[in-house]
């Protein structure tokens, strides 16, 4: 027979465990680890990118396709055909987003069919109210590109803008340069098209949410409020990394982006103290619409961490309108205008410069040099006309005239 002492123990053991439960789905992260073990007990997804599902923590997502079906694929653009919607029908709010083995850029293509040569896009059905330039920074991540593109078009056909994507890839071995390369990339792009927003995009951030709009507002956009991999929080007040959305005016008063950081890490911080030192401040869309999921990897390499890069922000005061738009230096290797984006290849130099001198010889070569001998003069053969004797330095051969003699 159970006593009365037991009985109270079991009592408090199940209060406890009460109390242990609740206090852990009132924590924020709670949905996420629930998720988590429906997963286990749940078959695995073979629709693969179609359909409905989770894109994260209890959000569910559609098919970011799914909206364009009906899109004539002919332009029909004339004097009179009327604006775009101020808000897009086509937008349908958290997009589902997974990343299968086997996709390639052949079949993005084909899912894009309206998307012309430079990775151009117009709606076809209305005149767009905004026009958009993608800058993406890239090397050696075509792996991360294409999930990117089989995204970002549909994605920015469900707003019904005027956009193009570039790819600008950095030329060489030398270590990557993220903010420089986003300087060319404004550059470049403004040249073919008045564009009225720029965005600056990670190649492997993916935007999971279509109410997230790729329009810019009166201050610096930042896009990407939320990844994945902060568990989708901000990670500190001033970041201003990942996805970042810039008019040409506010480009120009922040002086575009920093050139001298080399490596991972700093740029992004940089630019946040560009914007507030050009007189404006960082807007950004609520935590529940600018999600984003990152593709994962390992560093890159030629990518390794800028250690300097703590010594430089606590000089960006000083140097932000000496280093950047106005001080950018590149040469343009190749254009290419792919079916799904522009591709400009560009060598953006070294720290030492664009066109860095060659590195002096090492010490032992030039020790070697002095103590080697010098080869005798060739003697000249019998009958053979005797070379001329060597002139003595700041004198030139000359023939002598009547006027000399």
């Amino acid at each position: 027979m159970v006593s009365i002492q037991s009985k109270w123990r079991y009592l408090f053991m199940f209060l406890g465990i009460q109390l242990v439960v609740m206090a852990l789905l009132s924590r924020e992260g709670y949905q996420k680890r629930v998720s988590y073990f429906i997963r286990i007990f749940r078959k695995p997804d073979s629709t693969g990118m179609t359909g409905r599902n989770h894109t994260a923590a209890g959000i569910a997502g559609g098919d970011v396709y799914a909206n364009l079906s009906h899109l004539s694929k002919s332009y029909s653009h004339g004097d009179g055909i009327p604006y775009c919607p101020k808000t897009s029908p086509l937008i349908g709010g958290p997009i589902h987003v997974s990343f299968p083995s086997g996709l390639t850029l052949a079949e993005v293509q084909r899912k894009n069919p309206m998307v012309v040569r430079g990775g151009r896009y117009r709606p076809p059905d209305c005149e767009a109210r905004h026009r958009t330039a993608i800058i993406i920074p890239h090397r050696n991540r075509e792996h991360h590109l294409k999930f990117l593109l089989y995204y970002l078009h549909p994605f920015l056909q469900r707003q019904q803008l005027n956009y193009g994507i570039y790819v600008i890839h950095q030329a060489g071995n030398y270590t990557f340069n993220r903010a420089k390369l986003m300087n060319v990339g404004f550059r470049e792009a403004m040249k073919e098209e008045d564009w009225d927003c720029l965005f600056f995009h990670d190649v492997d951030l993916i935007p999971e949410d279509d109410r997230n709009t790729y329009i810019c507002d009166s201050n610096p956009k930042h896009a990407a409020i939320a990844m994945d991999k902060f568990g989708y929080k901000l990670p500190y007040k001033m970041y201003f990394g990942g996805v970042s959305a810039l008019t040409p005016l506010h480009y120009l008063k922040m002086n575009g982006f920093p050139n001298n950081y080399w490596g991972w890490g700093g740029e992004d911080d940089d630019i946040g103290v560009r914007v507030s030192l050009g007189g404006m401040y960082i807007t950004r869309p609520s935590l529940k619409v600018g999600r984003y999921k990152m593709i994962k990897h390992k560093l890159d390499k030629g990518n390794d961490v800028n250690p300097k890069r703590f010594n430089m922000l606590a000089k960006t005061r000083q140097t932000w309108k000496f280093d950047g738009m106005n001080t950018a230096e590149y040469e343009t290797i190749s254009r290419q205008y792919m079916p799904l984006y522009t591709n400009i290849t560009v060598n953006i130099g070294t720290e030492a410069g664009l066109h860095p001198p060659p590195p002096p010889p090492p010490p032992h070569a030039k020790a070697a040099g002095k103590l080697a001998v010098k080869a005798p003069a060739e003697v000249p053969a019998k009958g053979s006309a005797k070379p001329p004797a060597k002139l003595k330095e700041g004198h030139s051969e000359k023939k002598s005239t009547p006027r000399d003699r």
